[in-house]
């Protein structure tokens, strides 16, 4: 799936806002959060720093796809379609470069 370079405005930042709330949902769990920053490479402390990088937000929707478990239950949360997710992703831009081998 190619990201679409120009999305609107409006869809950008509601792509943004979800991803932030699917960061908030990883936080509140300490094994989903223990999860995301071993799979990112980061520490506890170097996450506000990273979210300040272009992609991260992909990232954390990437990452929350590539667990069914945890996408499921963020949906569900959230009260969205699980399909959302990898819109919101794809609005975003795809991968962070941090998941890139």
């Amino acid at each position: 799936m190619q990201p679409n370079r120009r999305a609107s405005q409006p869809a950008r930042k509601a792509a943004e806002m979800l991803a932030i709330q699917a960061l908030a949902f990883v936080a509140e769990e300490p094994q989903s959060l223990s999860r995301f920053l071993d799979a990112a490479g980061l520490s506890a402390e170097q996450i506000r720093a990273a979210a300040r990088e272009p992609g991260f937000l992909a990232g954390v929707l990437e990452h929350m796809l590539a667990d069914e478990r945890l996408l499921i239950a963020f949906a569900q949360s959230a009260g969205i379609d699980p399909a959302e997710v990898a819109k919101a992703a794809n609005v975003l831009g795809g991968h962070w470069e941090r998941d890139l081998p």
